[in-house]
């Protein structure tokens, strides 16, 4: 539901879109709407986007936010970020609240699983 205020929508840089929709897809079970060879929007994702043509890198090393996705197993998580293409950043590691790791998708842009401590 659409609130003033709130968190609405999110867009990332991507320097291969191909590659970004391959490896969410597979990784995420994502869906994508292209609009055009520069911006296509993600579906299914939990929180509305879309990734837009870029060079840049979005890091938390160069001050960026951090886009945390949740995971009920994440240990199965982590191997199919693996198996889609993805680097683990950071293994599995726990912290007030649960455990999470990070990973740069193809683009290198770096995010987080969690999940509680089970």
């Amino acid at each position: 539901m659409k609130e003033t205020g709130k968190i609405n929508y999110i867009e990332l840089p991507a320097g291969d879109l191909a590659a970004t929709k391959q490896f969410f897809s597979t990784a995420f079970g994502w869906s994508f709407v292209a609009y055009g060879p520069e911006y296509m929007a993600i579906e299914n994702a939990g929180l509305d986007g879309g990734f837009y043509l870029s060079d840049k890198v979005a890091t938390t090393a160069n001050g960026c936010a951090l886009v945390v996705l949740y995971s009920a197993e994440l240990e199965e998580t982590l191997s199919r970020v693996q198996t889609a293409g993805g680097a683990i950043v950071k293994e599995i590691f726990s912290f007030p609240g649960g455990q999470r790791f990070h990973f740069a998708d193809p683009n290198g842009n770096e995010f987080a699983v969690w999940s509680e401590v089970a």
